[in-house]
């Protein structure tokens, strides 16, 4: 055989030896991570009676594994309340699924999902938000956690980062005037596909420090006998650069039938680490938010029936964050009903962790 032909055989069969070992540099590894956070709660009611609560709210642990560098799994346990028993305490599935990564501006993700919309849904381990407890608009407009069985694609090109969710639809018979769409998650179990919901979200990211963005869903919600139409817009923004902080959320939800046919509200943050101030290395930041919000802000009754689930509620609080990882959290807060003006006081103490 010529030397030279026999010479770019040995080469080729090289070569090709390479290309087919280029996953060898990468080691298959498992991924183990996870947040808690325990809470003490003082509510002091309208006519003056005071109760009182300590509960380690949530432990959560996650787990992961990694095939190839595109290939993984990612999962999260969450056990809320310490125990579950009598109907008390929930264990949950709140994610699990496969995840392929092709490149930055596209990759998928199949199972068990988070959709996305506002900005606690997917981020909310205590560290990164302001408040003991999650803010009261993740409560009543946007139900976090919310999750279910699905399918979404994603990805980030140019300063935008996009997703797009179909799974799981709600159930429009376990929607309520007081708790809005809340009570309809389905949360995977045997969750009915006949009519899926579709959750798009697009972020700017082009300025150091700031995301703005909104996102759009829509589904026909369907219980055992009947259906609701729904569609929920909302818009957020968040900026953190150097010591402040700023928080922005925006949401109205439409329903084609029932008594109530708008749920809306918004909440803001406007925060300080004050750690130069002090000369120390820890953070410190203190922190006010204002809350508006109406699970039926549009009825057929009209008139007090749109009053008494309007909310208002000022809070000021404070976060020590001697690591990253680990707060220290305190808030006061007052909360006051639109119909005969009533409030309630509400005093917070929390410690959160992540790692």
């Amino acid at each position: 055989m010529n030397k030279h032909l026999l010479s770019l055989l040995i080469l080729t069969v090289f070569s090709s030896r390479l290309i087919s070992q280029t996953d060898d540099f990468f080691e298959s590894k498992v991924t183990f991570a996870g947040y808690g956070e325990l809470h003490f709660n003082q509510e002091q009611n309208p006519k003056g009676f005071t109760s009182k609560s300590l509960d380690f709210h949530r432990f959560v642990l996650f787990v992961g594994y990694n095939w190839t560098e595109k290939w993984s799994f990612k999962s999260e346990i969450e056990l809320e309340h310490n125990f579950v028993q009598n109907g008390q305490g929930e264990l949950e599935l709140e994610q699990a699924y496969v995840n392929y990564h092709h490149a930055d501006w596209f990759g998928f993700q199949a199972g068990v999902i988070l959709p996305s919309i506002g900005l606690i849904n997917e981020y909310h381990e205590p560290p990164l938000f302001f408040g003991v407890e999650r803010p009261d608009y993740h409560n009543k407009i946007i139900p976090t956690t919310w999750f279910g069985n699905g399918i979404s694609f994603y990805g980030n090109y140019m300063d935008f980062d996009y997703k797009v969710t179909i799974m799981e639809g709600l159930n429009n018979e376990k929607f309520t005037e007081s708790n809005g769409i809340r009570g309809g998650r389905r949360k995977g179990f045997r969750a009915d596909a006949k009519n899926p919901l579709y959750n798009i979200r697009l972020d700017y990211l082009g300025l150091q420090g700031l995301k703005f963005g909104g996102s759009f869903t829509y589904n026909k919600a369907s219980g055992d006998t009947s259906s609701n139409k729904i569609d929920i817009f909302e818009i957020h923004t968040q900026y953190n650069y150097k010591k402040f902080y700023a928080v922005f959320e925006y949401g109205n939800i439409n329903y084609e039938k029932g008594n109530f046919r708008q749920s809306k509200g918004f909440y803001f943050d406007i925060a300080y680490n004050i750690s130069d101030l002090l000369k120390i290395k820890t953070e410190v930041i203190p922190f006010l938010r204002y809350t508006d919000y109406n699970t039926a802000a549009s009825t057929l009754a009209g008139g007090d029936a749109e009053k008494k689930n309007r909310y208002k509620y000022w809070m000021i609080g404070l976060s020590i964050k001697p690591i990253p990882e680990v707060v220290f959290k305190a808030d006061f807060g007052i909360r006051t009903r639109d119909l005969r003006s009533e409030e309630t006081k509400l005093f917070n103490l929390g410690v959160g962790y992540m790692f």
